[in-house]
């Protein structure tokens, strides 16, 4: 069975590790961590039941696939450290934005098989989205069982290297703008009388199911909110409200700005 390694044991780690366990791909004594501490990596032991430390380079030695999931500041200092201990077969998934196949493939060697990828944080409950692509380097065959991994705890869509920032602008920031929107709603509730606990649950059960609808009728977004908004009725007043106040206007500049700044990490 293939054996993986997770450099960086945090949120987005866990989620995917807890996500490959649940579907049966890797077993916890398959799978190896290191964290910055000692008792970071016992907590991750205990949590998920993987072989965890602190030693990184002990983890690249255990692994078929290597997981760089710490955060994009440490990547030159993680690279420099585990480059050399690569073997040709080993497969590397980045977990960073703004670091391109080709920076990676400069500080790792131009040899290594790396797939790129970009999860979101609704990994922990099973409903991520992750974006990935792939050098040259990783067969059809290998990239199959990174995605069988990756499909593990969501979502997985292949994108052009160049889409990537776009789609992590959108799958990885914007669930911090959904659950804005949601808390925002919630006020709304709890402003025209309803409890804060009752006014969350109609709020985001409402965020769910308009999500699934979307998905599972493959209607365009702007028909179903037509199909809501009845003549001269409250909706269509509401979404007047919406529209004065730039609503969608912002939401875009704010994916824009959100993949920009991804970009240049």
């Amino acid at each position: 069975m293939t054996k993986l390694g997770f450099i960086g044991c945090g949120n987005m780690a866990s989620a995917i590790i807890g996500g490959i366990v649940s579907k049966g791909l890797v077993s916890p004594h398959g799978i190896y961590v290191s964290n910055h501490s000692a008792a970071s990596a016992a907590r991750a032991a205990e949590r998920l039941g993987v072989n965890a430390g602190t030693d990184n380079l002990a983890v690249v030695a255990a692994a078929d696939i290597v997981f760089l999931s710490v955060k994009p500041q440490k990547y030159e200092e993680v690279i420099a450290q585990i480059r050399d201990s690569l073997r040709p077969a080993q497969i590397v998934v980045t977990l960073a934005p703004g670091k391109t196949l080709a920076w990676l493939a400069e500080r790792l060697g131009s040899e290594v098989k790396i797939v790129r990828t970009m999860p979101n944080t609704p990994a922990l409950v099973g409903e991520g989205f992750t974006s990935y692509c792939a050098n040259s380097k990783v067969t059809a065959e290998e990239l199959d069982v990174v995605v069988g991994l990756l499909e593990s705890y969501g979502v997985a869509l292949q994108l052009e290297e160049r889409l990537i920032d776009a789609a992590s602008a959108v799958g990885g920031s914007a669930p911090a703008f959904v659950y804005a929107f949601i808390e925002a709603l919630a006020d709304g509730g709890v402003a025209e009388g309803l409890p804060r606990a009752q006014a969350y649950q109609v709020a985001a059960q409402t965020v769910l199911g308009s999500a699934k609808m979307v998905l599972d009728t493959g209607k365009h977004p702007g028909q179903l909110k037509d199909e809501v908004c009845s003549p001269a009725g409250s909706t269509i007043k509401g979404m007047e409200v919406l529209e004065k106040a730039g609503f969608r206007g912002e939401v875009i500049d704010a994916v824009r700005t959100t993949a920009a700044a991804a970009r240049g990490l």
